[in-house]
């Protein structure tokens, strides 16, 4: 595992923002182009297109233009690093509060005898 993983970070980075989020969880459904995009969110098109560069510098989605329409699609495999950080994290974590459990459970066990 290793300490600094740069493109972990821009993920999570990405992922922090809850519009972006939003925007991920739309574009999970079907691609679609960066004003249907922007109409939920209230925001203004060049802030949108700011959280759009976010997400496309962490590879979480793609963007063509046809004309003058920019269509954005979910890359779902760009997730995969922070799936295996996510479960490399939840088994170390798993195996500690199963320590101390079975310490709890003896130290219980001690103290009625």
């Amino acid at each position: 595992m290793t300490k600094h993983d740069p493109e972990l970070s821009r993920l999570f980075h990405a992922l922090a923002d809850p519009t972006r989020r939003s925007i991920l969880s739309r574009l999970a459904a079907t691609p679609a182009g960066v004003t249907d995009l922007a109409d939920p969110t209230g925001l203004r098109l060049p802030t949108v297109m700011r959280h759009l560069s976010v997400l496309e510098d962490a590879g979480l989605i793609t963007s063509s233009k046809d004309g003058r329409v920019r269509t954005c699609a979910l890359v779902p495999e760009a997730l995969e690093p922070a799936w295996t950080w996510l479960d490399e994290h939840r088994a170390l974590w798993e195996d500690r509060l199963d320590r101390l459990d079975a310490f709890v459970m003896n130290v219980m066990k001690e103290t009625k005898e």
